[in-house]
């Protein structure tokens, strides 16, 4: 067997441990990372992509450019697997989740360095997803609440009453206002127009 964390596996094939592994594998995720991470946000720059047809596709999404990568390295492959999942569970968030994760795996790489047993660092992990979770359950009412109240405010404050502007225009303020991959396609800017009818707001 050999020494230094190396040790020959039965099909011939290798296996690696030890600080430098884990911090390759960290700076492969980080990698991935980059490549999405100028596409991120309302000034978020696109990325023209060419294949080995020719055809080119220029995006900002980040599910899309990391499809197009070919990637090797078994950790980046976990991160673009992850925005893939992403995309098809919730259909946006794909950028933002990379670079989370990557982020996440350069801090728990600092940690081990400093001596946090692996299990620890994992622990603390999931015990701040179990925080994030309630925090943003409760947010979530918190953030309709505040769309809602400032819609009211918008609407309140136009120089035409919401009775004169008619159904469709009030619709279309909400739909504009609420408008993402995320929360578009499920109708809340036609609830909240119709509250907004329904309360009577000037």
């Amino acid at each position: 067997m050999a020494s230094g964390g190396d040790s020959l596996l039965a099909l011939g094939g290798k296996r690696t441990t030890g600080q430098s592994i884990r911090t390759q594998n960290v700076m492969a995720a980080a990698a991935i990372a980059n490549i999405v991470k100028s596409s991120l946000g309302p000034v978020g720059l696109d990325k023209m992509l060419v294949d080995d047809v020719g055809d080119v596709i220029v995006t900002n999404d980040g599910a899309t450019i990391l499809k197009q990568l070919e990637v090797e390295h078994p950790a980046a492959k976990v991160l673009v697997e992850l925005a893939q999942l992403q995309d098809e569970e919730v259909g946006d968030g794909t950028t933002s989740v990379v670079i989370l994760a990557a982020e996440l795996l350069k801090a728990a790489d600092e940690l081990v360095k400093h001596k946090l047993h692996p299990t620890t660092v994992i622990n603390g992990y999931r015990l701040a997803c179990k925080e994030a979770v309630r925090y943003m359950q409760v947010g979530v009412a918190y953030l309709f609440i505040i769309m809602l109240l400032f819609l009211l405010f918008i609407i309140e404050n136009l120089s035409i009453g919401v009775e004169e502007l008619g159904r469709s225009s009030v619709i279309g303020v909400a739909q504009t206002a609420m408008s993402s991959k995320l929360i578009g396609p499920w109708g809340f800017g036609i609830l909240f127009g119709d509250g907004l009818l329904g309360s009577g707001g000037s």
